[in-house]
Formats: C-alpha cells, structure tokens, sequence
C-alpha cells in the first residue's frame, strides 16, 4: 500500500475516529501508528496478574453525535458504565465541574473500541513518521525505509510532535505552538494483599496525586489489587525528567497513604505522559489547511476530553472528505 488517498498518524481517539468514517466513505486509508498497538493515552498495560488502565482513567458522553456513538459501542460489549465509590480529599478547585450522568470504560480495557476500530483498519503499527514532504500530494517517509504517498494527510500528534514533523516555516505552526500541553506521571501498582480503603476511586486535591483508582471496580477488569494513581500537573512538570523508578518510588509512598497501606506494592511502574493534557479549553474543532489538504487534529483542539479528541477526527475527516470529493 505505497498510495492511498488518505494517511492518518496516530491511532488514538482523533486518528480512529477520522480513519474510520473515511474508510466507511469507500476511500483508501493507511493508519501509521508509533505505539505496538492502538489507544494513544487510552491505554492499557498487563503486568503479570495486574491490569492497569494508565492513561484516561474513563469517559463521558454529552453531545448527540457521540452519545449514539457509545450506544452502538455499549450494545456490542465494548463499554460499560463504571459506578465507583469516589472518595475527595481536599477542597475542589474552582474549575472542576459537577458530577457526570455517566462515566463510561472500556471493556476489557479502556482501548476496547480503538482496538475493534483499528482491526477494521489498515494499520501500521511500530512505526514512525520521520519525514514529510508535500508537492501537489504527501509524501511521507517512515522508519521501516518506506516512502508512502497520500493525496490528503490527517496528523494526530501532540502539538510539539506535529510541529516537528511539519517544521517550523509551515503555516500551522503559529496555531500549534502556543498550544499549553501538560504532563503526568502515571503510577501502576499491584498489591498482594487488596486495600480497602471504603472507596473505588478518589481526587487528591493535596499532595503530589490527582487521581487515584482501583482497576477491578471497573467492568470486565480481573478481580486483582492493582491501582493507579496520577501525579498532579505541577509535581509531574517539576519531576519531568526524573528516573521512572524515583517517580514510582514516592507517588507509590503517597498512594500508600491514601490506601492505609504501609510497605512497598508487589508491583510498581512508573509511567510518563509528557503530553496528557491542554491546560486551556480550546475549540478548535480541528486545523486545516486546505491547500494542502491536511487536518491536524486532537483532544487539545475540541474540548480536552476523549468526546473532544473523537470530535476533532469527525472535524478532521468532514474536512478532508469536502476536499477530496472538489
């Protein structure tokens, strides 16, 4: 599949979400994808009997569009509404909203209906985008040596990263770069003994967490002790560059106290978000540029949220199906 009519990079929520309704419009699509498989920060990871959902922890549903999209999810066992118990320690910031009508998961895993997506899908997965070019049409090299063309190219990388592979003279890098992204450190944990704490879930409004969950509370999860905990914006930026296992080391001292656990978990991992989230609500829908034919889309540019990051691929893909049928 040297040419197709569309390349998408990236095989998360935006990516997925705009792959698909381009496949669906009968057009030729390729997925390239940098991860061993689809979910971008909807992810889920296995370590030994653990199983961890370490980046979006759930989702919720409020426009029409995508409500009827988490139906037809719901209805072929794909997700599930999670009912924790959720704990509050400290006083809620001012921006934080009201509770949901519904949080929503992945089932087995948060990236249940990106990895049903991506089957449908020609996907690469393992591979880098390392270069770009544009003349008349996309030319787009990889790291497995190939160089693929496109007639239209739909980029899902964080702001930074997009900058990067479209350099620095394109004109959507005066859009993309005051885009405010954040970090987080993402803790798993495994215990041998399960905690019982009196509660499933808990925002942490003091000390280094924000968010703190324990995985089996949540549908179609094996009924093992393991938790994730998420460091808060500022620790994560101030301990950016800090060694995994120093990271793991104190948010497992902190989750710890949370639990009334004391001793080390069985089992704990550290990992880096270096971009989990926009710290400013942006509306976006997706960039274009039309004569190009290129969208560059993501949660930062709908909303922040995976509702927002599935918009910005429906933006994305309306866009390039009007220019593509010109």
């Amino acid at each position: 599949m040297g040419s197709v009519d569309v390349i998408v990079v990236g095989a998360g929520w935006s990516g997925l979400s705009a792959a698909t309704e381009l496949e669906q419009a009968g057009y030729r699509v390729l997925v390239i994808e940098k991860g061993r498989g689809a979910g971008g920060r909807s992810a889920t990871r296995r370590e030994a009997d653990y199983h961890f959902d370490h980046g979006a922890q759930y989702f919720t549903a409020r426009g029409e569009s995508f409500q009827n999209a988490v139906e037809a999810w719901q209805e072929r066992g794909l997700v599930a509404r999670w009912s924790p118990r959720i704990e509050v320690f400290g006083s809620r910031p001012g921006s934080a909203g009201t509770a949901p009508d519904a949080r929503w998961v992945g089932v087995p895993g948060m990236n249940a209906v990106l990895g049903d997506q991506a089957a449908r899908l020609h996907c690469r997965f393992a591979e880098r985008v390392e270069g770009l070019e544009y003349e008349g049409h996309w030319r787009v090299r990889t790291s497995a040596g190939e160089t693929l063309t496109a007639r239209a190219l739909i980029l899902t990388a964080p702001p930074a990263q997009a900058i990067e592979l479209l350099g620095d003279g394109h004109p959507l890098v005066s859009s993309l770069d005051p885009v405010p992204m954040q970090p987080t450190w993402a803790l798993m944990a495994g215990f041998d003994d399960p905690p019982d704490p009196g509660f499933d879930a808990a925002f942490d409004n003091e000390g280094p967490l924000s968010w703190l969950a324990r995985s089996a509370s949540k549908p179609g999860r094996p009924a093992t002790a393991a938790w994730v905990a998420h460091a808060n914006v500022e620790w994560s930026r101030k301990h950016l560059e800090r060694d995994a296992d120093w990271v793991a080391e104190q948010l497992a001292a902190a989750l710890g106290r949370r639990l009334g656990v004391s001793g080390r978990p069985a089992l704990m991992k550290a990992h880096r978000w270096r971009y989990a989230q926009c710290s400013e609500r942006i509306e976006a829908g997706c960039l274009w540029q039309a004569d190009q034919k290129l969208a560059v889309a993501g949660d930062w540019a709908c909303g922040n949220r995976i509702e927002g990051a599935w918009l910005s691929g429906q933006a994305a893909s309306g866009s390039v199906l009007s220019s593509l049928k010109s």
